[in-house]
């Protein structure tokens, strides 16, 4: 099986040591679900954590774990959003909508990234929060690294601007477009609705709604022979789209959580199956936040030293 760009054979995670719900991002993202036991949420996230990442470990990919023992990042499970790598040797990191999400912004892990793998320079979009433009990394965006597009959902956290200056600076085609679900909410990150593979993407084709461009991002997508498989919003709803595709010894596997492996039909395992193996990892705490495992895995595009 060929090499793919598309998928990382390294990725940063994230264990959290004190892991709530965090009540201030609720208003925008429907995906999470309240709770009032925080210590239980916290041992049972710290201990999905640490099985994904052995789990993650034991099909040959490179897991960068990191600790947060901070009270004040309820959300630093998800380094995804605040932090993106690209071959050729570049970082971005990314303005944040909520306050708290940017106190999740480690120099740590960019200096680990410059230790371990050949870093070229930082671009630090940040700065744009001041002025209330947001893009929350590749939460906000699903790249394609095959094609150079930037598909990304409309939203208070994917600002057209700051989309437009990512997509110059690391040359992606940005392709923004709406969608939302049966009730009018919009989908608050594009990761949630889609996935792309080397030779599948997994996308919520219903909840376009714009029939013209739910057709030009299905043809854009199946450019390069690509299987598009179609989600249904409620598998939607279960994180089916919340997947990475990585890069093992043995070959590419899609990391997915039990929640959205169980949300699959037997038609749409086999027909990932034809070109990666499926790793369900069971992370139903993490879930309560509103992400899934594609959520959780910062992958690395960048060049080991």
């Amino acid at each position: 099986m060929r090499h793919s760009i598309q998928a990382p054979a390294a990725v940063v995670m994230v264990r959290p040591h004190h892991f709530t719900v965090n009540t201030e991002t609720a208003a925008d993202n429907s995906f999470q679900t309240l709770s009032d036991n925080r210590e239980d949420l916290a041992a049972k996230a710290y201990d999905e954590i640490t099985a994904a990442a052995e789990t993650l470990r034991s099909h040959g990919i490179t897991v960068h774990l990191f600790e947060d023992e901070g009270t004040l990042t309820p959300d630093s499970v998800f380094p995804n959003n605040w932090f993106s790598t690209h071959a050729g040797g570049h970082v971005a990191t990314y303005p944040m909508k909520a306050e708290s999400r940017r106190r999740e912004r480690r120099p740590d892990i960019i200096e680990m990234l410059k230790t371990h793998y050949r870093v070229q320079d930082v671009i630090d979009y940040s700065g744009l929060e001041p002025d209330g433009l947001f893009l929350e990394g590749t939460g906000a965006m699903v790249l394609d690294h095959m094609d150079r597009v930037a598909y990304a959902v409309r939203s208070d956290r994917t600002d057209p601007i700051a989309l437009e200056r990512f997509s110059t600076h690391f040359n992606f085609e940005p392709m923004a477009f709406e969608a939302c679900d049966s009730t009018g909410i919009p989908i608050y990150h594009t990761n949630v609705l889609m996935c792309i593979g080397t030779d599948f993407a997994m996308i919520g084709t219903e909840m376009i709604k714009d029939p013209g461009r739910r057709d030009e991002l299905v043809g854009r997508l199946a450019r390069f022979g690509r299987r598009i498989i179609d989600l249904s919003e409620t598998q939607i709803g279960q994180f089916a789209g919340n997947a990475l595709e990585l890069q093992s010894p043995d070959g590419r596997i899609l990391a997915l959580s039990t929640t959205a492996f169980n949300a699959l039909d037997a038609g749409q395992r086999a027909a990932i199956e034809e070109s990666a193996r499926l790793v369900a990892l069971d992370i139903p705490t993490i879930e309560r936040a509103g992400g899934s495992v594609r959520c959780t895995l910062a992958g690395i595009h960048l060049t080991p030293r």
